[in-house]
């Protein structure tokens, strides 16, 4: 009996695929990447646009990127991955907090 085979106790083998997801889910994720690019250099390349908006529209396609980048390229999206979730979710933590120290150290 292989790993993925389970023996209920009645003598019949059930065999446990693992749900494979095609590539069409990564085509998307790859175009919705793509788009998202092309809306953050849409946006710097409008000259007449206000530099809040721009930096707005920047961090907003910055935040969506990172989104999509940690659920479809590094799998944080499938069961099994709560501590690495829970580490960099502490690591963001960690960084927002030396950012705003120093922010508020630099202006004060």
């Amino acid at each position: 009996m292989t790993k993925h085979d389970s023996n209920s106790g009645n003598g019949v083998v059930a065999k446990h695929r693992h749900r494979h997801e095609g590539p069409q889910k990564h085509v998307v994720a790859f175009i919705f990447s793509i788009v998202l690019t092309l809306i953050a250099f849409a946006a710097v390349a409008a000259g007449g646009v206000n530099t809040a908006f721009t930096v707005l529209i920047l961090l907003v396609m910055a935040v969506l990127q990172v989104i999509v980048q940690l659920g479809y390229w590094m799998h944080l999206k499938d069961k099994g991955h709560l501590i690495p979730i829970i580490f960099m979710a502490g690591g963001f933590f960690v960084a927002g907090t030396c950012i705003v120290a120093a922010l508020y150290w630099m202006w004060r």
